[in-house]
C-alpha cells in the first residue's frame, strides 16, 4: 500500500490558527460608510434684517459596516444650490457602534438670500418641483481596533434631488470615501 503518515496535532493547530488569522484580517478590512438622507423638516423662519434665514432639521440615516466601533469629531456639512453655497448643517461629535445604524439629525440653517440670487432658476426648480443640491462634509474619528486607536477621515459627497415646495427628497447619490492614518 503506502506509506504510513503519522498525524501532527501542533501543525493542524498551526494551520487552523492561520486560517482563522486570515479570516479576521479579510472581514476588518475597513469599507466605506453609507448615508442616506431620510427626511428634511422646515423648523422656522428667521429674519435678521436684511437676510431671511430658514432652518431645517435633515434626519440622515448612516451605517457602519466595519467591527470596529467609532468617535467622530463635530463637524459642518455645506450644502450648495448652483454651485453657490446655500447654508450649513451641524454634525454634532458623537460615535457609534460596531456593525450598526443609526439615525442623526442635523440642524441645518439656509440662506434666503442666496436663493435670491438665483431666482430665476429657484423658480424654475419650484415649477418643476425638483431642485438639486449638493452637500459636502469631511468627518474625521477614530476607530478603536483591539488596543489601538486608529485615526481616519472620511469624505461625503451628496447630490440631492428634493421638491422645494413639500421638501421631499425624491432622489440621491452619496458617495463616502474614508481614508486610514497610520495610528492616533
Amino acid at each position: 500500500m503506502g506509506k504510513k503518515v503519522k498525524w501532527s496535532w501542533s501543525s493542524a493547530l498551526i494551520g487552523a490558527a492561520s486560517a482563522v488569522a486570515a479570516t479576521a484580517v479579510l472581514s476588518a478590512k475597513p469599507k466605506d460608510p453609507t448615508f442616506h438622507l431620510i427626511s428634511i423638516n422646515f423648523t422656522s423662519l428667521k429674519l435678521n434684517l436684511p437676510v431671511l434665514d430658514a432652518e431645517l432639521i435633515l434626519t440622515v440615516h448612516v451605517t457602519n459596516p466595519n467591527i470596529a466601533p467609532i468617535h467622530y469629531s463635530s463637524t459642518t456639512m455645506s450644502i450648495f444650490y448652483d454651485g453657490s453655497l446655500l447654508g450649513s448643517a451641524q454634525v454634532q461629535a458623537g460615535s457609534q457602534p460596531p456593525r450598526s445604524c443609526q439615525l442623526l439629525r442635523l440642524p441645518a440653517r439656509l440662506q434666503a438670500l442666496q436663493l435670491a440670487q438665483h431666482a430665476t432658476r429657484f423658480l424654475a426648480d419650484v415649477a418643476k418641483r425638483e431642485m438639486l443640491l449638493d452637500a459636502a462634509v469631511d468627518i474625521a474619528g477614530t476607530a478603536k481596533v483591539l488596543w489601538w486607536d486608529h485615526r481616519f477621515k472620511v469624505h461625503v459627497d451628496s447630490h440631492v434631488t428634493v421638491d422645494p415646495v413639500f421638501l421631499d427628497v425624491i432622489d440621491q447619490e452619496n458617495t463616502a470615501e474614508l481614508e486610514l492614518f497610520a495610528s492616533a
